[in-house]
């Protein structure tokens, strides 16, 4: 009997994740905005991963971790958000995630670059507060989700 109410309860939460928000990978290697970003997507209802660089995001994807949202930042060493994402399309991982990039990188040229690697959108850091910052981000993904 106890099973049966534990299964119920799985198939009731399967139906309401509709209601639940997405789960996001948030790569920077700038420790207190990858807490501060992790905090607002938490507190908006979000599953936050972080990753600190690219390297460590590729090695969690490749673990298994398949967010329906990846946030990169682009300047950062060892492999940079256009190198991640290189490195993502290429290896064909995390192909249904919605891949944003953030970045105070925020010429055309770069903007292109970051489309051209395969980014469903573009957020320039300087010109949005976290909290725009999930707006525009949730903005995406449903347009990417039609």
């Amino acid at each position: 009997m106890h099973e049966e109410k534990h299964e119920k309860k799985k198939e009731e939460g399967e139906n309401n994740k509709k209601d639940t928000k997405y789960s996001i990978l948030i790569i920077d290697d700038d420790k207190f905005l990858l807490d501060m970003y992790a905090t607002k997507f938490s507190q908006s209802g979000f599953t936050v991963t972080t990753a600190f660089g690219g390297m460590d995001a590729i090695t969690k994807i490749e673990d298994g971790l398949a967010p329906d949202i990846i946030m990169t930042d682009v300047v950062m060493p060892v492999m940079d958000g256009f190198e991640f994402l290189a490195e993502l399309r290429g290896k064909k991982l995390a192909e249904s995630s919605c891949v944003v990039v953030i970045s105070n990188l925020g010429q055309k040229e770069d903007i292109e670059k970051g489309t051209a690697l395969g980014a469903d959108g573009y957020i320039i850091k300087a010109t949005a507060t976290p909290s725009e910052v999930v707006e525009k981000i949730l903005e995406i993904v449903e347009k990417k989700n039609g």
